[in-house]
């Protein structure tokens, strides 16, 4: 057994015995564990070798959690991982309340057209929330200090007091990490970058993964909002065009009818933001490849190659 689960799950339970441990099939960029104790109580454990960036996902939610009725997990226990010497190596781990239910993203465009459309709203809503919430100074990278209290309850945003400056950074990387079979869209997208709003919106919190596949489901009900990773302040136009096309666009043909419940579900909270053009363009950009620069896989069952190409050229060029 990994030592560093059996300290993990031994400072958030202490005394209770490991019954069995399960590794998630899908990736994950920290190291992760589901770890059922006596009783049967399951815990998702977790390890990085980045502290600062498990430090400000942990605020995050817990900061989530008291502003707001999003549901999110409990993290039970945070601490540093040591070796076998005993030394402190620099790495972090945590101890999560395992939600309820099943992920999402496999359900959920079996579910029926109106548990859809409640789903769709809920989104709607705790994307509002989460705009309300949370306001910052500054556009990019959020981050906890350590220590600190900081802007946002020891959450400050990391870049650029100017929206078009960020946003022109952060389309143009976008658009650099499109492989070979996007290239003739390339012009057509920069343009979108030229014509982009001028006018500064308030940074707000922009979850860029905030989709099925972060989302726990369990008898036609969200349980959990998962993964608070690398978070963003950006124009809620932003944020609201990402959301929206990872709920709506990536699984149904025709999301007229999610679109109008996600948007009916902000607007009990707060008015919908402006979304221009260049916003819905660098959703659909951003969304095309992952991480590690593979074209992404929409809907479910997923489309892969020349399959999953062709759907993000023709969000692509409809936009266009």
């Amino acid at each position: 057994m990994t030592g560093w689960i059996r300290a993990a799950v031994e400072s958030a339970r202490p005394g209770r015995a490991i019954e069995s441990i399960e590794r998630p099939v899908e990736g994950n960029r920290k190291e992760t564990a589901i770890v059922t104790v006596d009783g049967g109580e399951r815990l998702v454990v977790q390890r990085t070798e980045d502290p600062s960036a498990l430090r400000t996902e942990t605020r995050l939610a817990r900061e989530i959690a008291a502003r707001t009725t999003v549901p999110v997990p409990t993290v039970l226990e945070c601490g540093r991982v040591d070796g076998a010497d005993g030394r402190d190596h620099g790495g972090a781990y945590r101890v999560v309340e395992a939600a309820d239910g099943t992920n999402l993203h496999e359900r959920f465009g079996a579910l029926s057209p109106a548990v859809r459309r409640r789903i769709a709203e809920r989104f709607g809503r705790a994307l509002a929330e989460i705009h309300g919430a949370f306001a910052f100074e500054r556009f990019g990278p959020v981050v906890a200090d350590a220590g600190e209290s900081g802007d946002g309850g020891g959450l400050r945003a990391d870049g650029p007091d100017s929206w078009t400056r960020w946003l022109d950074a952060y389309i143009r990387e976008c658009v650099d990490a499109l492989p070979e079979p996007f290239a003739d869209l390339e012009a057509a997208i920069e343009a979108t970058i030229e014509a982009r709003p001028t006018a500064d919106p308030t940074p707000r919190l922009f979850p860029w993964d905030f989709r099925p596949g972060n989302a726990m489901i369990d008898r036609g009900e969200l349980t959990a909002f998962l993964d608070w990773g690398d978070p963003l302040a950006a124009g809620a136009g932003l944020s609201l065009a990402k959301a929206e096309h990872l709920l709506v666009d990536w699984y149904i043909d025709d999301g007229t009818a999610l679109r109008t419940a996600f948007r009916d579900g902000y607007t009990e909270v707060r008015p919908l933001p402006e979304v221009g053009r260049t916003e819905r363009v660098a959703a659909v950009v951003d969304s095309a490849v992952d991480s590690d620069g593979a074209v992404t896989r929409p809907g479910y069952p997923e489309r892969t190659g020349a399959a999953a190409v062709e759907f993000h050229r023709r969000r692509l060029r409809a936009l266009l």
